[in-house]
């Protein structure tokens, strides 16, 4: 599994991702039967038993044998080492600076329980953040994630080949600044949500055909597979992990972090360089108890929520191959994808008669659409890198997205940025980068605040559009230590609408402060 990616999770303040910053207008109405989330697993096992059939003729025909597609938490294939050849240290602190994880082996634990196949994994995040000018007020707050995550390789524990059992929880602690102090729609920190313990990931995954084809199935949060960038990662802002559009649209910001949702997933890799995903998930994961904090509401009651993707790679390094091996050209990967909700969904602007929900002879009641969706896109290039044998290089990345505007508080969200990997002299681990993030309101909820602003004849936000922008630095302080140091300015704040009083104007804002990510 990879871990949470910093800079990339949803900031839910609290399980309905801060309604108070800015509610999510486009709120579900009704639901879908249970069985519509059974009928599309079946689906899904179908695709799955497809895309074995399919890859299993491919492996059976002249075409040559493919690289090996690495499941996302695997654990790694390498042998075991000789424990008993192993220098010994003369206590458990010694090394410390150096070692890959603060606490080491713990004793002896960790490849004690690598002999079962077991490992562990926990990391703390801590970040400051203050808010300079502008926003709800002034001032900074801490806050902080705890992820603890264990592994199964399942051919180490009783041989099964290309199984991997995943379990992981979160500690979420602290005060969000965007719900308090900032009131912006491009969230400033990807860890915010609520203080509360909680199962995230509990799934189980399978691979077959020399790892060509992989099934997983389970508590799934779907940003770590999909719609990633993993140049935007680099960043501390919300929208350059979950972006803004999920984030808004789907029914409870989707199934990303702190949230995931019970479903399935079939990889498979077409050719060397062309991978395809596909994935089903109940529509809601706070469907059917939005209070629940646990994790372990398990909701199968809010129908579906289909996602595909295909991505494909480009001077790629071979299975075996040597870092620092020159390659024909700069490594890189592109991605598309489309997802779909078969739930209900209310239109932003008239209501069930075709008048407008500001209107005084409205209903209330709105209109109803079936279904949701979006199309998007993702690059990710490397553009320069002068010696292969060395860390520097530069890379850029461009994600943009889109849906309908009648039935949805977002339409348009992108990203795009620089990173440079290395930018000094022996610091190879470092990284420093600049990326924009942007928020388009849809038509329905701007011409909704139109009318708002017509009939109350007074002062009246109008939202459009917000864009913020970071500026980051990453400075590894030792394997397993990060310190990062961070800047954000958003303009058009809050979309041009305060969201605690929509009469008041929202003045842009500027964040700077500290992050530091310690891995256990």
């Amino acid at each position: 599994m990879k871990p949470v990616q910093i800079g990339s999770c949803d900031p839910r303040g609290d399980a309905n991702h801060n309604s108070s910053i800015n509610s999510r207008i486009g709120t579900r109405i009704g639901t879908q039967p249970r069985t519509a989330l059974k009928r599309s697993i079946a689906l899904m096992g179908t695709l799955a038993w497809l895309a074995f059939s399919s890859t299993a003729a491919m492996a059976d025909s002249s075409t040559p044998a493919l690289p090996a597609v690495s499941p996302d938490a695997t654990p790694s294939d390498a042998a075991e080492p000789d424990l008993n050849i192993k220098a010994q240290p003369a206590n458990q602190w010694t090394g410390v600076w150096t070692r890959s994880t603060l606490l080491g082996d713990m004793f002896g634990v960790r490849s004690w329980l690598e002999q079962y196949g077991v490992t562990l994994q926990a990391t703390e995040v801590s970040e400051y953040l203050d808010n300079l000018r502008g926003g709800l007020k002034t001032g900074g707050t801490y806050d902080g994630l705890t992820t603890a995550t264990v592994q199964l390789d399942t051919q180490k524990a009783f041989g099964l080949e290309g199984g991997t059992f995943n379990a992981s929880a979160l500690q979420i602690h602290g005060r969000n600044l965007s719900e308090f102090n900032l009131g912006t729609l491009n969230t400033a920190s990807g860890i915010e949500a609520q203080d509360t313990t909680r199962l995230w990931e509990l799934w189980y995954q399978q691979s077959f055909l020399n790892k060509r084809v992989d099934v997983k199935v389970g508590q799934q949060s779907i940003d770590q597979e999909f719609m990633v960038s993993s140049y935007a990662a680099t960043f501390v802002n919300t929208m350059f992990g979950w972006p803004g559009l999920p984030s808004y649209d789907m029914p409870s910001g989707g199934p990303a972090y702190p949230l995931s949702a019970l479903g399935a997933r079939v990889r498979g890799q077409i050719t060397p360089s062309l991978t395809a995903l596909a994935g089903v998930f109940d529509g809601d994961p706070l469907g059917n108890n939005p209070n629940n904090l646990s994790g372990t509401n398990f909701n199968l009651h809010n129908g579906a929520m289909y996602i595909g993707e295909l991505q494909y790679s480009i001077n790629q390094p071979s299975d075996g191959q040597m870092e620092g091996v020159p390659q024909a050209g700069l490594p890189g990967i592109y991605k598309i994808g489309v997802w779909y909700n078969d739930e209900r969904f209310n239109d932003l602007l008239y209501d069930n008669t075709g008048v407008s929900l500001a209107s005084p002879a409205s209903t209330g009641t709105p209109q109803s659409h079936h279904g949701n969706y979006s199309f998007y896109a993702v690059a990710d290039q490397m553009v320069w890198r002068p010696n292969p044998d060395e860390p520097r290089s530069i890379g850029v990345f461009a994600r943009v997205m889109g849906a309908p505007g009648d039935r949805n508080l977002v339409s348009i969200s992108a990203n795009a940025g620089i990173v440079m990997k290395a930018p000094f002299a022996g610091r190879d681990n470092d990284s420093v980068g600049i990326g924009l993030a942007y928020i388009k309101v849809g038509n329905h909820a701007h011409d909704l605040d139109l009318d708002n602003r017509d009939l109350t004849a007074g002062p009246y936000g109008v939202r459009t559009q917000e864009t913020a922008v970071e500026a980051t630095y990453q400075y590894q302080v030792n394997p397993w230590w990060v310190i990062q140091g961070d800047l954000q300015y958003t303009f058009n704040a809050g979309a041009g609408q305060n969201p605690n009083d929509p009469t008041q104007p929202l003045s842009n804002t500027f964040v700077a402060g500290v992050r530091t990510t310690i891995t256990f």
